[in-house]
């Protein structure tokens, strides 16, 4: 959007009460504080909010074209941004939970979110710069089309149902992360939860290090360049299929891994049991 073209502009007020700025278009707002009520900003096309405090629910719904710098959303501005298209945010620090929700070109850079829940639910064309989550679960629910380069997070079952994303230079500590993805890429990042990436199709991971127990399970399509394993991720591969492995270091267990390559420089255990799934052709070649 060009904000240069935007010359309406109230500053340095507060509003408050039901939809103080209800359905204003080419209009950029400078310092203004919107109070207790709810849907602050509704309705409206090419907004620009600069140095802006938002402190009731509800501020930006229905919001098309959008630059959000240097604003603050308080607590109380939960559910904030939703079915809101192609909008940028940069250098934002948000306290509520249950942001970014059925929207389409979300670009955001140098953000804080410090009550992730339930935060970028079903956003398809999301840009990640340089963003870090804290607390809640379940950020990322069924979004599309994804591209992260910077992330820090420790909130609870992040990147679930999520399709076609390419993530670079991440530290995720979590619970169940990238569950039932399909087409994910995930570059030179610390990946640190149970249970990650179970029941996923086309999975790949480069130079990664994972941690956590019982790890790349269910998979069908896994590839694994350059990777280390920390030494509590026991049980891996299981029931996973199409496999392209290559660990550096050494990995505790593989279990019962179904088909494709596997080749590691040391392996703590090889479990193959009863209960492999066929057709159990999957190669595990150990270099010492």
């Amino acid at each position: 959007m060009d904000i240069t073209t935007i010359t309406n502009v109230i500053k340095d007020v507060t509003m408050g009460g039901e939809r103080p700025f209800f359905g204003i278009k080419d209009t950029r707002l400078d310092h203004v504080t919107v109070t207790e009520g709810e849907s602050g900003v509704k309705c409206c096309e090419r907004i620009v909010a600069d140095g802006c405090r938002f402190i009731g629910k509800y501020p930006l719904w229905h919001v098309d074209g959008s630059v959000i710098t240097n604003c603050h959303f308080e607590v109380g501005a939960r559910s904030a941004i939703w079915y809101s298209n192609d909008m940028r945010m940069t250098d934002t620090v948000i306290d509520a939970p249950k942001f970014f929700r059925e929207m389409r070109g979300l670009d955001i850079e140098r953000v804080k979110l410090n009550d992730a829940d339930e935060t970028f639910w079903k956003v398809r064309g999301l840009r990640v710069r340089d963003v870090t989550l804290h607390d809640g679960t379940y950020p990322f629910m069924f979004c599309e089309d994804v591209d992260v380069d910077g992330l820090t997070s420790d909130s609870k079952y992040v990147f679930q149902y999520v399709r076609n994303a390419v993530i670079r230079n991440a530290h995720i500590v979590t619970k169940d992360a990238f569950w039932e993805t399909e087409n994910v890429t995930i570059y030179d990042s610390h990946l640190d939860g149970e249970y990650l990436g179970w029941h996923s199709k086309n999975l790949r991971l480069v130079r990664c290090h994972i941690a956590g127990e019982q790890p790349l399970c269910y998979i069908d399509g896994l590839t694994l360049e350059d990777c280390t394993f920390d030494a509590a991720s026991d049980r891996a591969f299981e029931d996973s299929s199409d496999i392209n492995a290559s660990i550096r270091g050494t990995i505790t267990e593989i279990k019962n891994p179904i088909s494709g390559i596997i080749e590691a420089d040391g392996v703590g255990r090889i479990t193959i049991d009863e209960h492999i799934k066929q057709p159990a052709t999957c190669q595990i070649v150990v270099a010492a």
